[in-house]
């Protein structure tokens, strides 16, 4: 049975290696994107759901039944925001429409791409998804994975990277062996997030060596 999954936040650096990875996939039958503007990307497994809000989902409801997993990609911050205000925006955000779309399909998987706590002192952006993290735990999903990424370096083949991110992807040999637990691709990201479906992952939280070793 081919899987039918949506992917938020496919514009950004991370969501559009994800999408590329189900694209390709043979497991993935159809992708569906929601999300604030169009990837440009065109696909016989692809559909689009442009909206300006993910909590503003009633009027597509007929279009989001069926799906096997979600994979939350989504990090929009808002401009001109203060600390306070985005973390209740992305609190709002995620659990609202990972709650709209658990009812609309009772038995999905949901993958939340989260931040990696490190070391010494948690960063802000950091406490947020430890915060959403465990709202989104009280959530009965039929599988719930937190993908708590460090350094994510983009795909050679991704249009969406500035002159930083290409450094990144050219570097990714060395830094994955001089700090292993910190690093990963998208592409990894990607496949992991897939195998979630495949496999039978039994951590919730994955971080840097995790994701990869669900993504081989």
């Amino acid at each position: 049975m081919k899987l039918k999954v949506m992917i938020t936040g496919a514009n950004g650096l991370v969501g559009h290696g994800v999408l590329l990875k189900c694209l390709e996939s043979e497991d993935i039958g159809e992708v569906l994107l929601i999300g604030r503007w169009s990837s440009g990307i065109k696909h016989t497994k692809l559909t689009e759901l442009v909206v300006p809000d993910l909590l503003d989902l009633d009027a597509h409801e007929h279009l989001l039944i069926g799906y096997h997993a979600c994979f939350y990609c989504s990090r929009v911050v808002p401009a001109e925001i203060d600390d306070e205000s985005y973390s209740q925006f992305a609190m709002d955000t995620a659990l609202g429409f990972a709650t709209q779309m658990l009812v609309l399909n009772p038995n999905i998987v949901f993958c939340f791409l989260s931040r990696s706590k490190g070391e010494g002192k948690i960063s802000e952006d950091a406490k947020i998804t430890c915060m959403i993290e465990a709202a989104l735990s009280k959530l009965i999903f039929r599988r719930l994975f937190f993908f708590r990424t460090n350094l994510v370096a983009p795909l050679t083949s991704q249009k969406n990277i500035n002159f930083s991110q290409r450094l990144l992807a050219l570097a990714y040999p060395l830094l994955k062996f001089l700090m292993p637990n910190k690093i990963n691709t998208t592409s990894e990201v990607g496949l992991a997030m897939i195998n979630t479906l495949v496999t039978d992952c039994e951590r919730q939280a994955l971080g840097a060596r995790e994701i990869r070793a669900l993504a081989s």
